[in-house]
């Protein structure tokens, strides 16, 4: 029932390339282009400057999207609320998760989520938890899954679940390093960590100030974009990771990884369900309690 031309518009805005969002909505260049030219027609205005490849939104256009963003998202819960009369699930869920949460801990509950709800068309995006936001405030998503301790006031954060960060080395690894350390002596070993804007660096440093340290007086060989990317690196370099104690727990098993006990300095933290502020409800409560119920078997 939406005005499909309104979701091209929001494409095109937010790609700022009627090529991608071709690809996106999986239409012809030509097909987007009539879309846009029929609103300016409908309009009377430009939504688009046109410079050279370029384009960037006119001020109609900045009011259009500010809009259709609205729009958009009461006809999803106009559809949800419709297809919930007849008990049916019926619509589309955007998703997006931080690297870790992706990695780890959604797959096999996305697996289960599509075989109970197949009449919902599930998709999902990951980054690291900064990116997530970034992605649900621009609504390119409706519900994220971040970590760490980051907070937006226009952003709402329900716990999903528990975890722990632990220090890593490789067991072939030819640093000098016992099984336990203490806080002291972290910046004297060579270290591989998370990117900035992820949730696990965001842990790290929290615990880090329990001590007064600081990452500037760490000796960081490198930061990574994922966790994937630091256990090949262990692999062939002589350091320490910090990581998901879920992202090592075949390593562990299989004897490659051991895990270094940082003495007195804890690292819990929580995943959180992250949302607008004012949009709960719709496909993302179901997800949301479908994960919940779901979230011991983790």
């Amino acid at each position: 029932m939406s005005d499909f031309r309104l979701k091209v518009f929001q494409s095109v805005a937010k790609n700022l390339s009627f090529t991608k969002a071709s690809q996106e909505l999986f239409v012809s260049q030509p097909a987007i282009t009539k879309h846009i030219q029929e609103l300016e027609t409908c309009y009377q205005t430009r939504l688009f400057d046109r410079q050279g490849s370029k384009i960037s939104l006119t001020e109609a256009g900045e009011l259009l999207l500010k809009h259709s963003e609205k729009i958009l998202d009461d006809y999803k819960q106009l559809e949800y609320e419709m297809h919930l009369l007849h008990d049916e699930y019926i619509g589309e869920l955007k998703l997006g998760a931080s690297t870790t949460i992706a990695q780890y801990v959604l797959p096999p509950l996305l697996a289960n989520f599509i075989t109970k709800f197949p009449q919902i068309s599930l998709s999902l995006i990951n980054g690291n938890s900064r990116g997530v936001e970034v992605a649900l405030q621009e609504h390119r998503i409706d519900l994220g899954l971040v970590e760490g301790i980051f907070r937006l006031p226009n952003l709402k954060y329900t716990a999903f679940l528990q975890d722990e960060l632990v220090a890593v080395v490789h067991t072939r690894s030819k640093l000098a390093v016992a099984d336990e350390i203490l806080p002291e002596e972290l910046p004297n070993i060579p270290l591989v960590l998370r990117e900035r804007g992820s949730g696990t660096l965001d842990v790290f440093e929290r615990a880090l100030l329990q001590y007064n340290l600081k990452l500037s007086s760490l000796n960081v060989l490198m930061y990574l974009g994922s966790t994937e990317s630091i256990k090949l690196f262990l692999e062939h370099t002589d350091c320490m990771g910090i990581v998901s104690i879920r992202s090592v727990h075949k390593e562990l098993v299989a004897g490659t990884l051991r895990v270094v006990e940082i003495k007195g300095m804890p690292m819990q933290r929580e995943f959180n369900f992250v949302q607008l502020q004012g949009q709960e409800g719709g496909l993302s409560q179901v997800f949301m309690r479908f994960a919940g119920h779901h979230s011991k078997s983790l």
